[in-house]
């Protein structure tokens, strides 16, 4: 990654630490950078999208991928994720299969709360940091074999960390995929700038690494940098029914051999199920399938 964009992401992980007073930042789907929200304690977020990760070589697909998320308490959100995967490969001959199962548990521990607020107001929080641990298992099919997910287990220990600069909603997040001998292990590093143009309509500009912290195999490592753009639109009265979308490449110069995607896509819809009564500003929140080391 060029010197100046690595700076770039510093800096905004920087202005994080020093935002001004604001509700939270919203990460997660369609976005592949998450943040610390949780859906509120005894709601669901539920999130069906197409997700799409394309290179001339080949190309990774979750047609469509299952999110499950679900708050325990007001600090904690359990997690599991099952993709329907597809995998074409560089002759063009596509396979299909059962994804990896992910399970994950998010923990905000640190709240940094605007005095005189009142104590369930959304605008009480101004700054949240946490860290989302997430466990990779292959399900007990052909998939690996046939190349359609990645060999596990893998386990992510990310950070993350949201807050607002005027205008401007921020998240960031930092982490480490931890694999195996038959994959490399992975840094990731994601910062996501967004604005509600209405109280219905969301727009957001990501920035996301990850880069190989080994090779294996004699294989080069690699490393991916993409830009996108994308939102969320709530079709209904109660807000509880969203349009997630999402596009974007990769910053690099795209060949049929490094592996860099021309085109990254996430289309779905995020249910939010739970009392109204109380509800905490929910979570917006990537499946984490397109995170996986490559």
């Amino acid at each position: 990654m060029p010197a100046g964009l690595r700076f770039l992401l510093l800096l905004v992980w920087l202005q994080l630490f020093i935002a001004w007073p604001t509700a939270y930042a919203q990460g997660g789907p369609p976005f592949l950078t998450d943040d610390p929200d949780t859906p509120g304690n005894r709601h669901w977020e539920i999130n069906l999208g197409f997700i799409a990760d394309h290179s001339p070589g080949d190309a990774y697909y979750q047609t469509p991928d299952f999110d499950f998320n679900y708050g325990l308490g007001d600090r904690i959100q359990l997690k599991y994720e099952l993709p329907i995967a597809s995998h074409t490969d560089e002759h063009n001959v596509t396979d299909t299969g059962l994804g990896e199962s992910l399970l994950g548990v998010k923990w905000r521990f640190y709240e940094h709360r605007q005095p005189g607020a009142e104590a369930n107001a959304d605008e009480a929080v101004n700054f949240a940091i946490g860290t989302y641990p997430q466990l990779s298992l292959n399900n007990p099919t052909s998939a690996v074999r046939r190349g359609i997910v990645f060999p596990g287990p893998q386990f992510l220990l990310p950070f993350v960390a949201n807050g607002r600069l005027g205008p401007v909603q921020l998240d960031g997040e930092a982490g480490y995929w931890f694999s195996n001998s038959r994959a490399p292990n992975v840094w990731i590093f994601g910062v996501l700038a967004s604005h509600d143009f209405t109280d219905k309509t969301e727009l957001a500009l990501e920035i996301y690494d990850q880069q190989d912290a080994n090779s294996v195999a004699g294989l080069p490592k690699q490393r991916e940098t993409t830009f996108d753009v994308g939102g969320r639109h709530a079709l209904n009265k109660t807000n509880s029914i969203l349009l997630l979308f999402m596009g974007g490449r990769s910053l690099q110069g795209v060949t049929r051999l490094n592996g860099q995607p021309d085109w990254i896509v996430y289309v779905g819809i995020q249910l939010l199920l739970g009392s109204k009564a109380n509800r905490p500003q929910v979570e917006k929140t990537v499946p984490v399938e397109q995170l996986r080391p490559r």
